[in-house]
């Protein structure tokens, strides 16, 4: 009953016309950008952060959270009509989403696709209103020792994950650790690591740094690359909504990509890009005709878009109970209401009830809009995918320029987002990833307060963090994963050097 009146207060809010208004502007720009392949959710929320300091934090996380699981959406189109995936959570629907475009059932897989993500996004929400109560009573019994290890397992699973090498992966996330200490130390009032710049005693700015690391280095980057050539599919969309055979085959795919997308989604690390390959993977292996799959079959479309659409809305848990975000997109959400001054963590469902609240409504309100706008403006998505990179770019980049400028009218702010465009380009460039970084500096000051507060209650003791379950465990599974991942090599070089002895 709790869930229902809490529901009730949210859609009041939600329903406000200026709510109203940024739900829609985020979930059509979110919904363009999942879209346009290379300009990702991380990068638009940064860029767009500026443009809400003048709203309430209700208003604001409602747009960048429109953006967030409108991306998820658009992605979709680009897999299925140009076998180019929007975003990296559409990339399992290319495998059968234009198969089925090459086929002419590009309208059927369109169709699946939106429906199945509409449910999905839906079912995640359930969950998120059903679970948010029960974890943050739970979450409330977390002291600063506890909070420190999960920080650090998050961190560590992140850098698990990435796609890269896993030393460069954490040589990015410790000098993400370092960035978050610049400025003044929180408990002594003493100036660090600032070179003697007054304009780094605040420490250095995390919209400028995004600006930098996404948007003007995704320009450096395409600018080196030639002008792709897009082979949009010819044939004739037909009807979009899919026939009764399309849903007897799509309605379970549909329920199992969303608990495991779901279920996915709450895991720190890059459980929005997994759940859609093990979704796939669970339908061909259930499948009674394996041997369709990659050939245009149907499963293979609903499964993986339910599922990543699930796991959008399943990486909310993590940030509003823990204060903890489970992948890059939502650490940059994460550091949007830090600068907006709402304090995260457990206290924020009592605290700031209407931004929980507000926001899980406007979600309903986003994907009913999502729904309606994915059907009808399909043939001008198409259109703007043909949109030169030539014209497409210098805009990201004035949008950079202003965004970074606008935040305190300070021209040192421009610098600092220079530098970081340069430096995340030629970090992506030479395989080191930015998500770790960006990561490990909006969870920086956090960790180090709960690091500092636990070694104050104990006296100095490390032992602190060993002697309570909940930090003792989380501290030894990141550990394992640590050696798990440098186990092989050791492994292969002591094999190398035994070979050399005999």
């Amino acid at each position: 009953m709790d869930i229902l009146q809490n529901l009730w207060g949210g859609l009041q809010i939600a329903l406000l016309p200026t709510n109203l208004l940024y739900c829609f502007i985020g979930v059509s720009i979110g919904n363009l950008i999942g879209v346009l392949p290379g300009v990702g959710p991380s990068a638009t929320i940064a860029l767009l952060i500026p443009l809400t300091l003048h709203e309430s934090p209700v208003t604001a996380i409602i747009m960048l959270a429109g953006i967030y699981y409108g991306a998820m959406y658009g992605g979709t189109i680009t897999s299925i009509l140009v076998n180019i995936p929007g975003e990296a959570s559409s990339v399992v629907t290319c495998f059968d989403g234009h198969q089925m475009a090459r086929n002419g059932k590009a309208g059927p897989a369109l169709g699946i696709a939106a429906f199945g993500s509409f449910i999905a996004a839906t079912a995640s929400l359930i969950g998120l209103m059903c679970l948010a109560s029960p974890l943050s009573s739970i979450a409330l019994k977390f002291g600063p020792a506890e909070y420190f290890a999960i920080m650090c397992l998050g961190l560590t699973i992140l850098s698990f994950l990435t796609r890269g090498s896993m030393f460069k992966a954490l040589m990015m996330a410790v000098l993400g650790l370092f960035l978050s200490y610049v400025g003044m130390d929180i408990f002594t009032g003493q100036m660090r690591f600032t070179l003697g710049l007054m304009e780094l005693s605040g420490g250095i700015g995390l919209v400028p740094m995004l600006m930098g690391l996404f948007g003007v280095s995704e320009v450096l980057l395409n600018i080196e690359s030639p002008e792709d050539h897009r082979d949009l599919v010819k044939t004739k969309m037909g009807s979009l909504l899919p026939s009764k055979e399309d849903w007897k085959n799509s309605a379970k795919p549909i329920c199992r990509g969303s608990l495991i997308g779901f279920l996915l989604g709450i895991i720190p690390g890059a459980g929005v890009i997994l759940s859609p390959f093990v979704s796939y993977g669970v339908e061909k292996k259930l499948s009674r005709h394996p041997e369709k799959f990659g050939t245009g079959a149907i499963e293979g479309v609903a499964g993986p878009e339910s599922a990543n659409n699930a796991a959008a809305g399943g990486s909310f848990i993590p940030m509003f109970i823990l204060g903890v975000p489970p992948n890059v997109t939502i650490a940059v959400l994460l550091g949007a209401m830090m600068i907006h001054g709402m304090q995260v963590g457990p206290m924020l469902l009592t605290e700031h009830p209407e931004l929980f609240w507000g926001t899980v409504a406007s979600m309903y309100i986003g994907n009913v809009m999502l729904l309606i706008l994915n059907v009808p403006m399909i043939g001008i998505w198409v259109k703007i995918l043909k949109v030169p990179g030539k014209i497409l770019f210098p805009l990201i980049l004035l949008f950079s320029l202003i965004g970074s400028y606008s935040m305190n009218n300070n021209l040192f702010d421009v610098y600092v987002m220079l530098i970081f465009g340069v430096f995340g380009y030629l970090a992506r460039k030479y395989g080191f990833e930015v998500g770790p970084l960006v990561l490990a500096f909006v969870l920086g000051d956090i960790m180090e307060q709960a690091l500092r507060q636990s070694l104050i209650g104990s006296d100095g003791s490390f032992l602190v963090f060993f002697q309570r379950p909940i930090s003792c465990g989380a501290l030894i599974l990141a550990a394992l994963l640590l050696l798990s991942n440098f186990l092989p090599s050791w492994r292969k070089r002591k094999s190398v050097l035994l070979t050399k002895d005999v």
